[in-house]
């Protein structure tokens, strides 16, 4: 299998007439009064009654999971637990986790396919991740270890799930927690059928399930065969999915328990056997069993990932927060009463400056402390806590809309432009070119810094002259059309507008729901 470009999805011209693949963040839940009617009934006779149950179910899973591990040394949770404790707490945790996904009103759960063994495939990989019931995709697979975040070992009763699993376990704040991970899973999948199969959700975030978000490489990384798991509600409506904007977590739950029965649909596909380029390269195994997977649910397999907790879409060569950070911190800023062009930045061009929080503060002629510490945390700081002052000058000339397009790329260009090592003349060079595109874009870093050297290759230096620079983000016919939208904030594009930069990434034009609860 070879691996296809990014932009396989999300095509970069659409063509007129041809069918747009959906916005995979957004979710909007469309009710018919009798529908609505029927919902109230049952939400108000059915749905406390199962939920009530089924919290009490989730409490007696917590004896089994204690048990399985009480009184074992770190040491010995390093290996797989095996006598008494495997037989009598796992046949309980598993019977009982039944029990509370059928009180919830998953009557149902069809499976399809042949689960391999651990020898066949040590690692599953399950998609789409469309809610948090997905973990019912863990019963016809007889419990099989998982991937979790270490902060919810301190959740109760999940703190004790995922230690009875011998999770393996992932620290947002500790660099090196992930390096582990990697040595863990590949451990594990290389054992020989010692340890059971591990089970990821490759996308890592919640989707709508009408595509499939960009698989992360953890899965693929041990090189070792995988076997894909298809999740699927075939319900008339759903209540189930939790996507970034849609209902929120009470609301899907409660929702859910309101149906008079939920089916889940569980579909084991062949074992994927990687070639050995593939073993070599987890991001193309990855991509790989993304298509496969897409192919066999009959949707699109997507670029579109999570970086941090915003959405990023792809447009063209680039990749751009659904979004960007600069539109919250204009909400902030008005609501703060603050007018961005009567402040007086003074930045430097070409030259950084350092501000704390206290300077920020003044020179914004900010008072509320909350107000300041909000704003402030949207610039990217360095190891003493200080923000560079021109990224705040080239967000406040964003924010205020005085400006032409012409103007505000070219003092972007100004700000971030150094002298040229050999030679007249200032170029804009890679780490320059990423802040500008992350400021007011929203574009990660990496992805921002790979576009440049692609732009790079086309001229004899390693920047980009004003010229240059402004043929990207001005004259291109796309990527064009992109700047104009973001970086008119306080003029946010709605779902009727042509602009918006989803219509811009795949021609179609959500209308994005805010998500409650």
């Amino acid at each position: 299998m070879n691996q296809g470009s990014p932009g396989d999805w999300a095509p970069l011209d659409p063509t007129p007439g041809s069918p747009a693949p959906p916005n995979p963040f957004v979710h909007e839940l469309h009710l018919s009064r009798l529908q609505r009617i029927k919902l109230c009934l049952l939400g108000a006779l059915l749905a406390p009654i199962r939920v009530l149950l089924a919290f009490i179910v989730l409490f007696l899973l917590w004896p089994f999971a204690w048990l399985q591990v009480a009184g074992l040394t770190e040491a010995q949770l390093q290996e797989p637990i095996t006598g008494w404790r495997k037989t009598v707490c796992h046949n309980g945790v598993l019977g009982l986790s039944r029990l509370l996904f059928f009180l919830l009103g998953f009557l149902r759960i069809r499976v399809r396919g042949q689960r391999a063994s651990r020898l066949q495939a040590p690692v599953l990989v399950a998609a789409p991740h469309s809610t948090f019931f997905d973990p019912i995709v863990l019963l016809p697979c007889d419990l099989p270890k998982v991937v979790s975040r270490a902060e919810n070992l301190s959740v109760p009763v999940i703190g004790a799930l995922l230690r009875f699993n011998q999770a393996i376990l992932v620290s947002r704040h500790d660099p090196a927690s992930r390096r582990r991970v990697v040595e863990e899973v590949r451990r594990r999948a290389t054992s020989g059928g010692k340890w059971p199969q591990v089970l990821f959700f490759p996308e890592g975030t919640c989707s709508n399930k009408k595509a499939l978000l960009k698989f992360k490489p953890g899965a693929f990384i041990a090189g070792v065969p995988v076997q894909p798991v298809l999740i699927r509600y075939p319900n008339s409506l759903d209540t189930t999915s939790w996507a970034w904007r849609g209902p929120g977590v009470l609301k899907v739950l409660w929702l859910t328990a309101s149906q008079p029965c939920s089916i889940v649909d569980v579909e084991f596909l062949p074992v994927y056997h990687p070639s050995p380029e593939e073993s070599r390269n987890p991001t193309l195994y990855a991509n790989n069993v993304q298509r496969v997977m897409a192919q066999a649910l009959g949707i699109p397999a997507t670029e579109c990932e999570f970086v941090g907790s915003l959405p990023v879409i792809v447009v063209g060569r680039l990749k751009v927060s659904l979004e960007p950070q600069l539109w919250e911190l204009g909400k902030v800023l008005r609501k703060a009463g603050l007018s961005p062009g009567r402040v007086d930045t003074g930045a430097e061009p070409g030259r950084s400056r350092m501000i704390s929080q206290e300077e920020f503060a003044r020179q914004l002629q900010l008072s509320d402390p909350r107000t300041v510490a909000g704003a402030f945390s949207y610039f990217q700081q360095d190891g003493q806590g200080l923000v560079d002052f021109r990224d705040v000058a080239l967000a406040l000339a964003a924010l205020d809309g005085g400006r032409s397009l012409d103007e505000l790329t070219r003092l972007a260009f100004e700000l971030f432009a150094e002298e040229q090592a050999e030679g007249p003349g200032r170029l804009l060079y890679r780490q320059g070119f990423s802040t500008i595109l992350h400021l007011l874009l929203g574009s990660p870093r990496p992805a921002a810094a790979t576009l440049h050297a692609e732009l790079c290759q086309a001229g004899p230096h390693q920047g980009l002259s004003l010229c240059q620079f402004q043929a990207f983000s001005l004259h291109d016919p796309l990527h064009g059309k992109l700047f104009s939208t973001y970086l008119r904030p306080s003029l946010k594009p709605q779902a009727s507008v042509p602009g918006n930069p989803m219509s811009l990434a795949n021609g179609t034009v959500p209308a994005p729901k805010q998500k409650g609860d």
